[in-house]
């Protein structure tokens, strides 16, 4: 240290190793900041999500029973006109109609269905072709 800096109040400068220290050391204060952050908002998120999942899943079960209501509602209705072991033979069967229409489309949409992973080998054969045909290119 010169006199002029020592009589000025100064500090010496740190040195390199020193500033690299000081700067790993903020760096990872920063990054565990950064993370908790991050983990705090992700768990808030979380949170939020569960509780939108659980009223989905009561707000399913309220429309089961409500659909369960109808099907009664409608064999009520049909017994005006038919026994009662007749209209509740007519509403199963007309459900079943309507399961099996269900089951059919279910299994086209399924079965109509590729794999992601096809469109990714087939892609990634494409690129291996054309780094083939442009190596071989290169070459000649």
């Amino acid at each position: 240290m010169t006199e002029t800096q020592a009589q000025a109040g100064h500090q010496p400068e740190p040195s390199t190793g020193q500033l690299v220290t000081q700067l790993s050391s903020e760096l990872s204060d920063l990054v565990r900041g950064e993370l908790a952050l991050a983990k705090a908002e992700v768990t808030q998120s979380a949170k939020h999500a569960g509780i939108g999942v659980g009223l989905f899943g009561g707000a399913g079960v309220v429309a089961l029973y409500g659909v369960g209501a109808l099907v009664a509602a409608a064999i009520l209705a049909l017994t005006l006109v038919v026994e009662a072991w007749l209209a509740a033979l007519i509403v199963a069967v007309a459900l079943f109609v309507v399961a099996g229409i269900f089951a059919l489309v279910g299994k086209k949409q399924v079965s109509g269905a590729t794999p992601p992973v096809e469109k990714t080998t087939a892609s990634l054969k494409a690129d291996v072709e054309t780094l083939k045909e442009g190596t071989h290119r290169d070459s000649h």
